[in-house]
């Protein structure tokens, strides 16, 4: 203990002992956390992405020794090619990528521009589940003397399958570290103004380019098991609340924006109305123009341009539908960018203002 108080004590008034490493200049990491990717669309990529993501306790509230069996014997057996093949309809061709990644990118890169004025700060990006890891991102923040980090996790509406495990996957890299830095997470945003007015203006922009009128627009969010409401996740009262706020900003009525979930998985009853039978019985119901937009993404993905953009389309088409829009996520558009910059801002206060 002798030599760290030495060590402090130098730092404070003069040279280090000889071969005690340099100290970094004090920084602050924002770290942009979104929920992950497969490497590539081939079977091994997809079998690593869907091991990792549907292992998650947070994601499947089963019993391992019940869940197990089934993921392994059957759900990595057939699951990893028909979604590689998913994955290549929207697959990023020229960086190899998904568009999930690209995005992520594009908005830790413009975030990073905004905040040049702060040479203090870095700014980095990570994967809940693939790469970059959040263990990654998080090491070499604090090798480049990050002491404090502020996580953002862009997921617009909290539920323990998305916010909260990206936390407990940032925790679980400080756990593993020595100098372990001071930690701040960005709370869910799914009622801030910034994101309200955001999401407004993105889809009166895209409404306004169509060459049709839509009768209805759908505010599809990700689902969850209803079960996992019932045991106190806040996602659903979130999302409706998301809903009604944009409603009452585009001064629409229930009718013209309505609430559904999308992205289903496995038996058990998950969040309704069901995007894809909704969609289904609105065509069947005589509407013929809808749109779609995704208040709980801030990234477009393959929730969004394969299942949305192209399932849900040719399901409303098939049905008799015959006008269908998807409105694009806010990515790293000026709106979604200002959104992200003021929840960073205004969660730095005390850190970056301090002299």
């Amino acid at each position: 203990m002798s030599l760290q108080l030495d060590a402090v004590r130098a730092n404070a008034t003069g040279p280090l002992p000889a071969g005690h490493p340099p100290v970094k200049p004090r920084r602050i990491g924002v770290l942009l956390v979104n929920l992950g990717t497969p490497d590539g669309t081939d079977y091994p990529s997809m079998w690593r992405y869907l091991r990792e993501f549907l292992s998650d306790p947070r994601v499947i509230e089963l019993n391992k020794a019940v869940w197990y069996p089934v993921l392994y014997g059957l759900v990595l057996t057939t699951r990893p090619r028909r979604s590689g093949a998913n994955y290549a309809k929207i697959w990023n061709r020229s960086l190899d990528e998904s568009p999930l990644r690209t995005f992520t990118r594009a908005q830790s890169d413009k975030l990073a521009a905004a905040l040049a004025g702060h040479p203090e700060i870095r700014v980095g990006w990570g994967m809940r589940y693939g790469n970059p890891s959040i263990k990654s991102v998080t090491s070499a923040m604090e090798a480049d003397g990050c002491d404090r980090i502020l996580a953002v996790p862009l997921y617009p509406q909290y539920s323990a399958t998305t916010t909260a495990t990206a936390n407990d996957q940032l925790f679980r890299a400080l756990m593993g570290m020595r100098r372990a830095p001071a930690v701040r997470t960005v709370p869910p945003y799914y009622d801030e103004p910034v994101y309200i007015e955001a999401l407004a203006h993105s889809v009166e922009r895209h409404l306004e380019s169509l060459p049709f009128a839509p009768e209805v627009v759908i505010a599809s969010y990700h689902g969850i098991p209803k079960a996992y409401f019932e045991r106190g996740d806040p996602y659903h009262c979130h999302c409706q609340k998301t809903t009604r706020l944009l409603r009452e900003r585009l001064g629409w009525n229930e009718r013209q924006l309505i609430t559904t979930f999308q992205s289903r998985f496995g038996a058990q009853e998950w969040l309704q109305p069901y995007t894809d039978k909704t969609v289904e019985k609105l065509a069947r119901d005589g509407v013929k123009a809808i749109a779609v937009v995704n208040p709980g993404f801030a990234s477009d993905c393959i929730e969004t341009l394969e299942e949305i953009a192209g399932e849900a389309a040719e399901i409303f088409h098939h049905a008799g539908g015959e006008h269908f829009a998807h409105i694009p996520c806010l990515n790293d558009s000026d709106e979604g960018m200002r959104v992200i910059e003021t929840l960073v801002h205004r969660e730095l206060a005390g850190w970056s203002d301090r002299r």
